[in-house]
C-alpha cells in the first residue's frame, strides 16, 4: 500500500517538476509510511525524491516505534547528530522542494538557510488529490468508525441530561467512544447546552443542563487511524414550538444536501442546497459555518463543502454534511453525517436517528 502511494507521489512530483518532498508532523507522513511522528523538538521527516526509495529520518530513540516497510528506508539520528544536516545533504541539489504544511517553522527556516538557492512551496497540491480520493479499504475503515459513533449516539439518547454539567456528559461520551472500539478521540467531545449551543465549537463547562435546553453533542473517534465525526441535537424535556420549527428546517436542509451530493457536482452546490433551505425559512444569518469538511486520517481535510469551492466531486471523496442554526443567547442545533461519494450518489456512513430527541 505505501509503495503504491509513494509511487503515485513520485509520478506527481515528476509532472510538477518538484525535486523533493519533505513531510514532517501531521498526517501526510503516516499516509505514506504508516508512522505518525510525535510533535517533538526532535525532527522527524520523510524525504521523497522523484525516483528511488524515500528516507524516513527519525530520532534514534523513536526508531522502535516505526513499523519497517520496504517502501522506505529508516535513518535514525543520535542526540549528538545534526538531523537537519542529514536532511539537507540528501536534497542539496534540489531546486524546487515541496514541504508539508504542518512542518514546524523553525525547521523550515533552518533548511532555507542551509539551502539558499532552493525554492520552496507547499506539498499540499501534490498530496491533496491522493488523500481526497479514498480507496475501498479506507472507506471500510471510515464505515467502521462511523458505526461506532452511531452506537454512542444511540446510547446517548438514553442518558439523563437534566441536572448534569456539559463537562460531565462530554466525559461520558469520550469514554463511550473508547468502549465502542476507538483507539483515540478525533477531537474533545463538544457538549453545548442552552445559549451555549449557539457557539458551534463551545467547550463543555460547568453549566448544568436544564429543561427546555437544546443540547448539541458533536463527537468522534479514531479507529485504525481513521476518524469519525457526528453531531446530534437533543432537547431536555419537551421542545418549544420555536425549537421544533427550527429543527424541522435544519433536518430538511441536511437531507437536501445529502441528496445533492453526487459525482459531477461541485462542492459549493452541496453547501448551497442546505443554505437555500435554511435561508428561505428565515434562518440564513444564523447558519454561520460551511456545510462540511473532508475526513480521513485527519478529522478536517479536503474537500471542504463551502461556497466558492468549485471542486468537482468524485467517487471516493468523503466529507461531512452538517448544517446548523445558531440563535445567539437562545439556542443552537446541528445535524452531522459523514458521506462517501459513490458512482451513483453517496453512501451515508451515519445511520443513527437524526430527529430531535427529547431526553
Amino acid at each position: 500500500m505505501y509503495a503504491h502511494r509513494i509511487d503515485s507521489l513520485q509520478t506527481a512530483m515528476t509532472a510538477a517538476g518538484v525535486d523533493a518532498v519533505l513531510l514532517s508532523v501531521g498526517l501526510d507522513m503516516p499516509y505514506f509510511t504508516g508512522y505518525e511522528a510525535m510533535p517533538l523538538e526532535r525532527i522527524t521527516m520523510l524525504v521523497v525524491t522523484p525516483s528511488g526509495v524515500p528516507t524516513l529520518v527519525v530520532p534514534e530513540l523513536e526508531v522502535p516505534r516505526v513499523n519497517p516497510d520496504p517502501a522506505f528506508e529508516i535513518v535514525g539520528w543520535a542526540e549528538n547528530e545534526d538531523a537537519l544536516a542529514i536532511i539537507s545533504n540528501q536534497i542539496d541539489e534540489a531546486r524546487l522542494v515541496a514541504i508539508g504544511h504542518q512542518c514546524w517553522s523553525g525547521f523550515l527556516l533552518d533548511l532555507q538557510w542551509r539551502l539558499p538557492e532552493t525554492f520552496w512551496q507547499s506539498a499540499t497540491p501534490l498530496t491533496r488529490p491522493m488523500r481526497m480520493r479514498k480507496t475501498s479499504n479506507e472507506v471500510s475503515a471510515l464505515r467502521a468508525t462511523a458505526a461506532s459513533a452511531d452506537r454512542v449516539a444511540v446510547r446517548l439518547a438514553r442518558q439523563v441530561f437534566a441536572g448534569r454539567t456539559e463537562a460531565d456528559l462530554a466525559v461520558w461520551i469520550e469514554a463511550a467512544l473508547r468502549e465502542e472500539g476507538n483507539d483515540a478521540l478525533s477531537f474533545p467531545a463538544i457538549v453545548a447546552s442552552g445559549p451555549n449551543a449557539a457557539s458551534p465549537h463551545h467547550h463543555g463547562g460547568s453549566r448544568v443542563m436544564q429543561p427546555g435546553d437544546t443540547i448539541v453533542c458533536d463527537f468522534g473517534g479514531r479507529m485504525n487511524g481513521y476518524c469519525s465525526d457526528t453531531t446530534r441535537t437533543f432537547v431536555v424535556g419537551e421542545p418549544s414550538v420555536k425549537i421544533s420549527k427550527a429543527h424541522a428546517v435544519l433536518l430538511e436542509a441536511q437531507q437536501a444536501a445529502v441528496a445533492a451530493a453526487r459525482p459531477g457536482v461541485t462542492a459549493e452546490s452541496v453547501d448551497r442546497a442546505a443554505r437555500n433551505i435554511i435561508g428561505a425559512a428565515g434562518y440564513g444569518e444564523y447558519f454561520i459555518h460551511r456545510t462540511g469538511h473532508g475526513i480521513g486520517l485527519d478529522v478536517h481535510e479536503h474537500p471542504y463543502i463551502v461556497e466558492g469551492n468549485d471542486l468537482i466531486l468524485e467517487p471516493g471523496m468523503a466529507f461531512s454534511i452538517e448544517p446548523g442554526i445558531y440563535l445567539p443567547g437562545e439556542f443552537g442545533m446541528r445535524i452531522e453525517d459523514i458521506v462517501v461519494v459513490t458512482a451513483g450518489g453517496v453512501e451515508n456512513l451515519n445511520l443513527s436517528p437524526r430527529h430531535l430527541v427529547s431526553v
